[in-house]
């Protein structure tokens, strides 16, 4: 099958693989794992960061953020289709009991002016307002990237509330890609960010959490209390190193494979699609003939596999598994599946 569904889908390279076999490690939870350690540093200094610490996902190191920043009680401003709201199973107020103060943003992208607006008056009637979180690529936005003027804005009025700032980087190694923006650069205007291994880069497994060296271990806490802690963890981590350093530029393919992919079907019966919209490796479509579960259901037995977002809307998400011949077969599937 050609799997679009998600880039969490990649499999090891062989040249990961040995990577991980072939990986010094330790007792994480104890500190000391080679492998885990240098991860981390890594992954800082890429960042701009005095410190990190690896998770076993994204979502962790999202909800371990928002429960290090936060009391019971507080509230955190964050757009209304952000994965830490949307995707996470309730983390926000299961594990950190704080409101959520939902942000309508475009495509994923909220301005300074909406921080504003959402702000409460400072009275014990309200929920005191503690962060505002940003996640750039914006996932349910179609792999949108946040302009970095933007983001400067934003930063600027949480500043001004005195607000701690927090970005969801799942993605964010697609964004510098796709604008040449270091991610450090990005990086520099929140007190934390998370990004992830296992999605565009190919690991098997992983996110990273960084601030700094104050926040982490705080953050240490909460990763041992939500049960992340783990021992031997550097097989895993060196698939997230090698990644790291021989998988960023090759985005750049997965992006173009986007493209092509959106250009192919834009103009077929039955699906609405603006291709300007595809800013990384992900495309959004509107499914107008049918409802999308079946368009989805048709293209698996076609042998492409995307998934049904919601009732009209599919997902289709390019990565390290798929080639550009790959995404030529792809369109002629949607081709002969919406025809039939």
């Amino acid at each position: 099958m050609i799997d679009l569904r998600s880039d969490t889908v990649t499999q090891p390279t062989p040249e990961m693989r040995r990577a991980m076999a072939e990986a010094a490690v330790g007792d994480d939870v104890l500190g000391d794992d080679p492998t885990v350690i240098e991860l981390e540093k890594r992954t800082a200094q890429v960042l701009g960061k005095q410190a990190a610490v690896y998770m076993p996902s994204g979502t962790m190191t999202n909800q371990v953020a928002i429960r290090a920043y936060t009391e019971p009680g507080d509230e955190i401003l964050i757009e209304a289709t952000a994965h830490s709201y949307f995707y996470e199973a309730g983390g926000p107020g299961a594990l950190s009991g704080v409101m959520c103060r939902l942000i309508q943003g475009r495509r994923g992208i909220f301005t300074a002016e909406q921080v504003r607006a959402a702000l409460r008056p400072r009275n014990y009637h309200f929920p005191p307002s503690k962060l505002v979180c940003v996640e750039n690529t914006h996932n349910r936005g179609g792999g949108s990237i946040w302009p970095i003027e933007t983001i400067r804005e934003v930063e600027a009025a949480a500043r001004e509330a005195g607000l701690k700032t927090h970005l969801d980087g799942a993605r964010l190694w697609n964004a510098s890609v796709a604008t040449g923006v270091a991610e450090r650069e990005y990086a520099r205007h929140f007190d934390s960010v998370s990004v992830c291994f296992s999605k565009g880069l190919g690991a098997p497994v992983g996110s990273v959490l960084a601030a700094t060296a104050e926040f982490i271990e705080r953050a240490r806490r909460f990763r041992k209390m939500f049960g992340g802690g783990m021992r031997q963890a550097g097989i895993i981590a060196a698939g997230a190193v090698y990644a790291l350093a021989h998988h960023r530029d090759r985005l750049a393919e997965d992006h173009a494979n986007a493209k092509a992919l959106a250009g192919g079907i834009c103009e077929l019966p039955g699906v609405e699609l603006d291709v300007k919209d595809v800013e990384t490796n992900i495309a959004v479509v509107r499914v107008t003939s049918m409802p999308a579960a079946d368009l989805a259901a048709r293209l698996r037995a076609a042998g492409v596999g995307v998934l049904a977002t919601g009732p009209d809307t599919i997902r289709a998400v390019t990565n390290l598994m798929v080639s550009a011949d790959d995404i030529a077969a792809a369109i002629d599937a949607f081709r002969q599946v919406l025809a039939g």
